[in-house]
């Protein structure tokens, strides 16, 4: 199974920052150690072309020369630097490099991404772009450019992101609120942030505190409704850990084997439909970071499953 990985997601930030940077090393180092069957590759950077299938040019540009308002700075989290915009680029290229293996292999990953936050025209909660939103973009145009039988007309690449951190994911929905062929489906703490949500095509809020058993039924209820609405081609799962009970700003309590157990639901359901997977870990703020880490690699080692199974079927073809 392919993931990518580039030592340019560990961005250097100002003594005391709030973000776990480390754990994206720690990450790469325990899949290395734990799970050698993921062939870990070097993450591309997006092009100024790809991005802006996704980005304004305006934004794009902005980010690239650090011209950058100072309250779009601070919205973003991060500070600007040249390894700033260098690091949004390699995170968002990790993603559509895997959305390309992923449509030849079912299933491919990014060890960091799912940065959900991110807007059209603005960054957001340590989002700079929106590397979901841009892979889509891409590999939707990609598949429009396959040849096909005369007289046949096109027929779109349909997207599902089924966005499974504890945080709405509000960028997301912005970019893709118009778009039938893509389909969002957040499951999040409601109190938690964004307090201004977005309205995804199926958004379902759960209460501080929601444990396992709830946590499993929403989870069961929300792939249901959106096997009913929406038959995608290519899932897009962004694999939060904080939904964690160790979690610092997670505000969920779910437990390791709950976390694992969801897991398997989402790609039961994609194994169900023979359908090609994308993984992004998305966010994870443990109080100790190697249960975050913990519960990551119990994801891929899910991923893992699915990419043999994969493979089974695609030598029976």
């Amino acid at each position: 199974m392919q993931a990518f990985y580039s030592d340019e997601f560990v961005l250097p930030l100002p003594e005391g920052h709030r973000f776990p940077m480390a754990k994206y090393r720690m990450l790469r180092d325990a899949l290395a150690a734990a799970v050698p069957q993921v062939r870990l590759a070097p993450a591309p950077r997006a092009t100024d072309g790809e991005l802006a299938l996704a980005h304004t040019p305006q934004y794009v540009d902005a980010i690239a020369t650090g011209s950058v308002s100072p309250a779009a700075v601070r919205e973003i989290g991060f500070p600007w630097s040249e390894a700033m915009a260098e690091r949004a680029r390699r995170s968002v290229g990790a993603t559509i490099a895997a959305a390309r293996v992923a449509m030849q292999e079912g299933v491919a990953a990014n060890l960091a991404g799912g940065t959900h936050h991110a807007y059209a025209d603005k960054g957001g909660g340590f989002c700079v772009f929106n590397d979901v939103a841009v892979a889509s973009r891409v590999v939707q145009a990609q598949w429009g450019l396959r040849p096909r039988t005369p007289g046949q007309p096109p027929q779109p690449l349909r997207v599902a992101v089924i966005d499974l951190d504890v945080h709405q994911g509000n960028g997301t929905a912005s970019i893709f609120r118009a778009d039938d062929n893509v389909f969002t489906l957040s499951l999040h703490g409601e109190k938690n942030f964004p307090f201004r949500k977005e309205a995804s095509d199926l958004d379902v809020g759960l209460p501080d505190g929601c444990g396992d058993t709830d946590y499993l039924a929403a989870l069961d209820a929300a792939l249901a409704e959106l096997d009913s609405r929406f038959q995608p081609d290519l899932v897009m799962y962004l694999a939060g850990a904080d939904p964690f009970e160790g979690d610092r700003l997670g505000r969920l309590k779910l437990s390791m084997v709950g976390l694992q157990a969801r897991d398997r639901r989402v790609f039961d359901w994609c194994l169900q439909r023979h359908l090609p997977v994308v993984l992004t870990m998305a966010g994870g703020y443990g109080h100790r970071l190697e249960e975050t880490v913990a519960v990551q690699i119990a994801t891929y080692r899910q991923a893992l499953v699915y990419w043999q199974h994969c493979q089974v079927l695609a030598e029976r073809l």
